[in-house]
């Protein structure tokens, strides 16, 4: 052995192995709960101030369908200008 016996059971001792003991243990426990995602209370929690209805300026897909000259228009399809395919209604609602 490195020291005697009766150092090592002394009091001094002791209480350094305990504190030592017990910080390897909370820095085991922080490093294991950096390894785990985040958890957030407002998840658990239904949020006492959310609107009961959107006031977005864009409409929800289920709220307003959209419709175009030919059915239903996508909403990827919005943005492009229509494209000719022979459908004289379509050409005639383009501006």
């Amino acid at each position: 052995m490195l020291l005697p016996e009766s150092v090592l059971l002394s009091g001094p001792v002791v209480v350094l192995a305990a504190f030592v003991a017990v910080n390897t243990v909370m820095y085991g426990a922080l490093a294991i709960g950096k390894l785990l995602p985040k958890v957030y209370l407002s998840d658990w929690i239904a949020p006492r101030n959310k609107r009961s209805e959107s006031r977005s300026i864009y409409p929800a897909p289920d709220a307003a369908p959209l419709r175009g000259p030919g059915g239903p228009v996508r909403r990827d399809d919005q943005q492009h200008a229509p494209v000719d395919d022979g459908d004289p209604d379509l050409l005639d609602s383009v501006p």
